[in-house]
């Protein structure tokens, strides 16, 4: 494992694949021996820190953060998981613009494991296919909960909806706060970060316009 000595390395937003990098072997084990295993590493961690784990409040400390980090926080990096993501043939007909806003994310940040906290905002352009709404909704849940950097996110939506639509006009807006800005470093309890990625019908800087504008009337 490589040893940082200066901090702006490990700030670094360095995407080397759309991909979460994930080891060949992350899911040989089950969930029970890496909460078991995790229990162990965190123990020690809190050990080293000064903290008396035969304190009644502490005791269970260890198990209940490796729990939340295999089966909540981070259960979107086993793609077992992944929610399985309805389509119907689009009936109607329907070719205008449909945008499900405000989806919540609750993410956590690859560099320091603090959360990222925000809003997604979603369009797409049907072609012979449509979604159901909250199937948006949990794809984005599932990407969130992950380790993340908020560009790859971003990416990993968009090309998922456009994969499983079938069609490239697809638009993913993400706001969202991030508490390795908030509480650690610079400690900027007010701004906030936005990505933007987009294909197909919203090349076009009119069908951009429209979807802003539909955004702003929420």
């Amino acid at each position: 494992m490589k040893k940082y000595t200066d901090e702006k390395i490990g700030d670094n937003h360095i995407l080397t694949t759309i991909e979460t990098p994930l080891l060949s072997n992350a899911f040989d084990k089950a969930d029970e021996e890496k909460i078991e295993n995790i229990q162990v590493y965190f123990s020690k961690i809190m050990e080293e820190l000064g903290l008396d784990l035969k304190d009644e409040s502490l005791s269970g400390t260890p198990y209940r953060f490796a729990k939340m980090y295999v089966k909540e926080l981070f259960y979107g990096l086993n793609p077992n998981n992944k929610p399985k993501l309805s389509t119907f043939p689009n009936k109607y007909g329907y070719r205008k613009m449909l945008i499900e806003h405000d989806i919540t994310i609750d993410s956590s940040c690859e560099h320091h494991f603090l959360p990222i906290t925000g809003h997604a905002h979603i369009g797409y352009i049907p072609n012979e296919k449509v979604i159901g709404l909250s199937k948006i909704n949990r794809l984005v849940d599932y990407y969130s909960h992950r380790p993340q950097v908020q560009e790859r996110l971003c990416l990993q939506i968009l090309n998922d909806l456009q994969e499983t639509l079938n069609t490239q006009s697809v638009i993913v807006v993400l706001n969202a706060k991030h508490l390795c800005v908030s509480s650690r470093g610079i400690k900027d309890k007010d701004s906030s970060t936005t990505t933007i990625e987009y294909g197909g019908d919203f090349m076009d800087i009119a069908c951009r316009n429209e979807f802003f504008q539909n955004l702003s009337k929420k």
